[in-house]
């Protein structure tokens, strides 16, 4: 097995699926225009992305080591090259909520099987902790990437066209690629026990629900429902203050979300780097605090001038640069968090565990673009944002009670 030629390939799977659950933003603007959708039922398309996560997560993580974890990967990717070809030929918003469906049951398999996966291919806790924040850069690179095809097939002179939706024959093509990428790389799943595993349904369903009883996990699924919560919320949504708070053209309002993108991955970049070297939880409550800060001192800025639409980089104004920095704060503290579950528990519970951490994050993550969607339409994004200083508070809280229960556990090998 080619330890580096299966990293490769996770890391293009992430990207993969990065770009299709995070253009959820993206098609949260634009539906509003072809469909003439208001915001809290366009909100929706997170929960048919995140509900389809969470309880495929919680029938299937149980029954992926059966499966096998590539198998489980192969099959993902083939579902999601379906959906954006379907999505090119029925131009809807009920297709709109198919394609989000079958890309939160396709993550949920990818996410379980690469988060158990890295238990195979690193040793020790360092380096584990140190590869997922590399694999979770990547993500967010993706994301980034992401931002940018969406933009170029977007039509800012008719709001209501239907030709964006071509960018779904370049993802499908992406899709394409990483499969044949994953179909040719070996993956070495000997090591884990599968025939310690119940082969009942009800007894694999038992086994994962047990672990939420244990302390730590409990502490951990808290902590892990509040940051997606906060990032999804704002990610979710970002395209549309831009547009609607800051009166940026829907193309460069898609454009310029992507500098949370690119300062989530710089973060979980030296995140991966520091963390090295430095124990979590001497970094994580600084990161929050420091988003904090940002929400108090850079959004009351964020008050419209004019009703022209602004359409260049050079026009926009300093909010648009510099509130999507909360990104460089707030993107170090996921895969900490996960990676720190994951060491404190033996390998043979990793995919259960990875199947809990997918569901309590597609929870917070359609939890927050709910409310977001809710206050936007309700009130405005500029007190949608600045609400997310409430689960920023909680998540300090709750860093302290995990950490409490992370010194009684020996990690595990």
């Amino acid at each position: 097995m080619n330890k580096l030629q299966v990293k490769i390939s996770l890391i293009l799977n992430y990207i993969v699926f990065a770009i299709l659950l995070n253009s959820v933003g993206t098609v949260i603007l634009q539906v509003q225009g072809n469909y003439g959708i208001l915001e809290s039922s366009a909100s929706v398309l997170e929960a048919f992305k995140d509900l389809s996560i969470a309880i495929t997560s919680f029938l299937v993580a149980s029954f992926v080591l059966k499966i096998g974890y590539k198998r489980s990967m192969l099959a993902a990717l083939g579902l999601v090259i379906l959906a954006c070809l379907a999505m090119t030929q029925l131009p809807s918003f009920w297709m709109t909520k198919v394609l989000f469906a079958v890309t939160g049951i396709s993550f949920a398999l990818i996410k379980v099987s690469v988060y158990a996966t890295i238990g195979i291919i690193t040793d020790g806790e360092k380096e584990h902790l140190s590869f997922m924040n590399f694999l979770e850069s990547f993500f967010m690179i993706g994301i980034f990437s992401g931002y940018f095809i969406f933009s170029y097939f977007v039509d800012d002179t008719d709001p209501a066209s239907t030709s964006w939706l071509a960018v779904y024959y370049v993802l499908a093509a992406i899709s394409a690629i990483a499969l044949v990428l994953m179909w040719v790389t070996p993956l070495d799943e000997s090591q884990i026990d599968k025939e310690d595993e119940p082969v009942q349904f009800i007894a694999n369903i038992a086994n994962m629900v047990k672990l939420i009883f244990k302390p730590i996990v409990l502490i951990f699924v808290i902590s892990a429902f509040f940051y997606v919560l906060i990032e999804q919320g704002i990610m979710s949504w970002l395209p549309s203050f831009n547009s609607k708070i800051l009166h940026l053209s829907n193309s460069l309002a898609i454009e310029m979300a992507s500098i949370l993108a690119i300062s989530s991955a710089a973060g979980r970049f030296l995140g991966g780097i520091v963390l090295k070297k430095v124990d979590w939880y001497k970094m994580l409550p600084f990161c929050l605090i420091a988003a904090g800060v940002l929400v108090f001192v850079i959004l009351p800025l964020a008050n419209p001038v004019g009703t022209e639409k602004i359409t260049s980089w050079s026009e926009a104004p300093f909010v648009a640069f510099m509130f999507p920095l909360i990104g460089l704060c707030l993107a170090p503290v996921y895969p900490a968090i996960n990676s720190v579950i994951l060491s404190a528990l033996p390998k043979k519970q990793h995919a259960p565990m990875a199947g809990l951490i997918v569901v309590f994050s597609a929870l917070g993550g359609t939890s927050g673009s709910m409310i977001t969607g809710y206050m936007f339409e309700h009130f405005d994004g500029k007190t949608a944002f600045s609400l997310s200083v409430i689960p920023i508070a909680i998540m300090l809280v709750v860093l302290f009670f995990f950490r409490r229960e992370t010194k009684k556990v020996q990690p595990h090998s």
